[in-house]
């Protein structure tokens, strides 16, 4: 019995290449090879009481740890806006879209009030032909995830 496309569309696994990239509202110029750090994390309490030895221990969650997310992309000529963000101690809004086949997205991830800290330029070696790759570390205070009907 043959499956159909709407079918397979709806319940196979969207591929991670995919996707967009949108800074303050700016999508034009914003490609990067690769973001990571998407993550949400919580400290966990292993909370002990007096009654322990008959009831068990409990575990509560404590504190979000900071959201760290990673930027990288190709290093092309005229085109400093990482650095500059560097430089600027300004905290920036972040959406990444994760699209299917048609460039619409499905899910996005929405990192709030981002605050660049680190900028790795590329290693340099004259026995590599690899594309120069830069790579923004940043910290942000929220971070949301949004499913797309």
């Amino acid at each position: 019995m043959a499956v159909e496309k709407k079918t397979i569309m709806d319940h196979y696994p969207l591929p991670v290449y995919n996707y967009k990239v949108t800074i303050d509202g700016v999508a034009e110029g914003m490609s990067f090879s690769e973001v990571s750090g998407l993550e949400i994390e919580h400290e966990y309490v292993h909370y002990k009481h007096g009654f322990s030895w008959v009831m068990g221990d409990y575990l509560v969650r404590g504190q979000r740890k900071p959201i760290n997310v990673s930027l990288k992309r190709g290093i092309i000529q005229h085109r400093s806006f990482l650095h500059d963000w560097l430089r600027s101690e300004e905290k920036k809004d972040i959406r990444i879209d994760l699209c299917n086949e048609n460039g619409v997205p499905i899910v996005s991830w929405e990192v709030f009030r981002a605050l660049p800290f680190k900028l790795n330029a590329p290693s340099f070696s004259v026995n590599s032909n690899d594309v120069a790759i830069e790579n923004l570390d940043l910290i942000a205070h929220d971070l949301k995830l949004i499913h797309h009907e």
